[in-house]
């Protein structure tokens, strides 16, 4: 478990660098924060200390990323998310997948592979929404 540990988080570094390296080869700018529209020509940006800074420009593209919601049920407090996944120390025992996207699918994978008993649970009639 922890070499796997050790090796995804590797795998994470380098695709993140790849891709930083590429967006500055291209003469993107990168800007990492948490933005909002301030008008049709602005962004806000906050930093994760607080700050804030304004971005002006010509044209706006919205890149958005994912987080996974919190369960608002009895006994959702339990359970965690594909990040904290991650950050277990030992393999668990059991496991039970709540959905049926990319990453559950493939979170059902690599913890039935590691040897833990994985159920996975979806609403649709299958997983992926059309199948592999």
């Amino acid at each position: 478990w922890a070499a796997m540990k050790k090796k995804r988080d590797a795998e994470v570094a380098r695709l993140n660098g790849v891709y930083e390296r590429g967006w500055k080869k291209a003469g993107v700018d990168v800007v990492h924060g948490f933005a909002t529209v301030a008008s049709p020509t602005s962004v806000k940006v906050t930093q994760p200390d607080g700050s804030e800074q304004i971005i002006k420009t010509k044209n706006i593209m919205i890149a958005v990323g994912g987080f996974p919601r919190p369960l608002s049920i009895p006994g959702g407090d339990l359970a965690i998310t594909s990040d904290g996944f991650f950050d277990l120390e030992t393999a668990p025992k059991k496991c039970l997948v709540i959905g049926a996207g990319y990453i559950a699918v493939e979170m059902a994978g690599i913890l039935q592979a590691l040897g833990t008993d994985t159920s996975i649970v979806f609403r649709g009639k299958t997983v992926m929404r059309h199948g592999f």
